[in-house]
């Protein structure tokens, strides 16, 4: 026996490699599990806070974004609505001013065809008048005619021939104007007033009369009005400051534009007494 076997050796005894291997594996295993689960728990303790963080910004700008998209969309509408007002009232306001041209047009016309009848009327009026007028000129000179020769007993329509003849022009002349309208100045050819149509009937003869009815008072002979006869010119007030005249047309008739609700009309003596008379022819 050795000296030293009874001395224990202060070296560890050996392990096998095997052991030693087996205990870095299972150590190593211990830290990857130890590395994975704090990788895990400092991952999940860091979440929260990104969350926290990120989360209010993100939603308050989502939130501006919309009610700036909401506010273009009212404003958009808006737009198209005020414009869709707009189409329509100037639809609106073409259609309607079509409707007045065409009506417009329409009145025109009438207007027009109105007018055009109103000529026609006119001018027929006229024919007839002068037609009226020859016929009853031509009768009077044929009636001055026959009593050229007659005997004592037609003297009185020989003295009376030539004014008869002239007079029977302007009887015809203010008879054919029964009906015209009275108008204040008036001088034809469809409207008079009395000073008017007096002055007219004798121009119609080559007589020329002044134009107002004090003037045509004292034109010419002061008769009685017993003594009328056919063309003298009847007045009404005094002589030389008369307002109103007409013409005596026979069978103590006489004719005168008399006023705007009468117009020219033929009427006796006893419608309206004159205050006197003279002879022109």
């Amino acid at each position: 026996m050795s000296h030293t076997a009874h001395i224990r050796s202060h070296r560890k005894p050996r392990r096998s490699a095997s052991t030693i291997a087996m205990r870095a594996g299972v150590a190593g295993g211990v830290l990857s599990t130890l590395a994975v689960a704090g990788a895990s728990g400092s991952a999940n303790a860091a979440e929260p806070v990104t969350q926290t963080l990120e989360l209010p910004t993100l939603t308050a700008d989502l939130a501006a974004q919309v009610a700036q998209s909401a506010d273009v969309t009212q404003q958009a509408a808006a737009s198209y609505e005020l414009q869709a007002e707009r189409d329509a009232a100037a639809a609106k306001a073409a259609k309607e001013a079509k409707a007045d041209l065409a009506e417009a047009k329409k009145k025109a016309a009438e207007e027009k065809k109105k007018a055009e009848e109103a000529a026609r009327k006119a001018a027929a009026e006229r024919a007839s008048r002068s037609a009226e007028r020859a016929t009853l000129s031509a009768s009077a000179d044929t009636g001055s005619s026959d009593s050229s020769g007659s005997s004592a007993g037609s003297s009185t329509s020989t003295s009376t021939s030539t004014a008869t003849g002239s007079a029977a022009a302007v009887v015809a002349f203010v008879q054919s104007q029964v009906g015209d309208a009275y108008v204040s100045g008036g001088t034809g050819p469809n409207s008079w007033d009395c000073s008017g149509l007096v002055q007219a009937a004798f121009k119609s003869v080559g007589v020329d009369l002044p134009r107002v009815s004090q003037s045509q008072s004292t034109a010419g002979t002061q008769v009685g009005l017993d003594n009328l006869q056919p063309g003298d010119i009847l007045y009404w007030g005094g002589a030389g400051s008369a307002y109103h005249v007409g013409v005596y047309v026979g069978d103590g008739m006489f004719v005168g534009a008399q006023n705007s609700s009468t117009g020219v009309v033929k009427a006796p003596l006893s419608y309206d007494p004159p205050s006197g008379a003279v002879r022109v022819l």
